[in-house]
């Protein structure tokens, strides 16, 4: 009986070290598999981007200056306009005061007939002031799609040769090599096919505020 139970106990100490050195391989081996996973070799984009830079644009491309230029004139004119829209009103308001002053109402009806004339001059004016900045809003809106159009259709034409996977602007990163900045490609381009626009004349349109104001007295 000893005899037997001195063969199982050795027979259950081999079956032990061979669990043992097993669990141990298979350890080694994840450590192995999991070295191998770190040191492997880290993903390379391919993809071909180039950027432009809009600041530059914005102060080189013809249309940009021809829009600043129009920018600066519209808003003197229309300053020029508003003026004239209400120099009438306040002109007639000013003899009112001075004909009350001096007692030239000789009713009251005639005196409400001049305050309800200077109401509508002043209501006259302020619509046609809104009208008049609604329309240069039109006009401003209506220049920053033809800029923005004529970038992103020359983008489009100048990729068609270059086939870039992509063409940003910088501002959309925060950090693009330098030498992928194709700024002074796009706005020689853009200045190329450009054919400048007639100036619009925006004396008729101050004549005709104008008018209309003293359309009231």
């Amino acid at each position: 009986m000893k005899k037997i139970a001195l063969i199982a106990s050795a027979c259950l100490l081999l079956l032990s070290t061979a669990s043992c050195s097993n669990e141990g391989s298979a350890t080694e081996k994840g450590k192995q598999d999991s070295t191998q996973v770190k040191t492997a070799d880290p993903f390379e984009s391919q993809t071909n981007i180039r950027y432009i830079d809009m600041d530059s644009i914005t102060e080189h491309y013809s249309l940009f200056k021809d829009y600043k230029e129009w920018l600066m004139k519209k808003n003197e004119s229309l300053e020029r306009q508003v003026k004239g829209l209400y120099g009438s009103a306040q002109k007639f308001e000013a003899e009112c005061q001075k004909k009350m002053q001096s007692n030239g109402y000789l009713t009251e009806a005639a005196y409400k007939a001049d305050v309800q004339k200077l109401q509508n001059m002043m209501i006259n004016a302020q619509k046609q002031e809104q009208s008049l900045r609604r329309q240069a809003n039109e006009e401003d809106v209506q220049w920053q799609k033809q800029l923005q159009d004529s970038i992103n259709s020359f983008v489009i034409d100048y990729n068609k040769e270059k086939k870039y996977d992509a063409i940003l602007y910088k501002a959309a990163g925060v950090y693009f090599n330098p030498s992928l900045d194709i700024t002074n490609d796009v706005i020689e381009g853009l200045n190329a096919r450009y054919n400048k626009v007639a100036p619009k004349e925006e004396k008729k349109a101050e004549e005709k505020a104008v008018a209309d104001s003293t359309a009231t007295k």
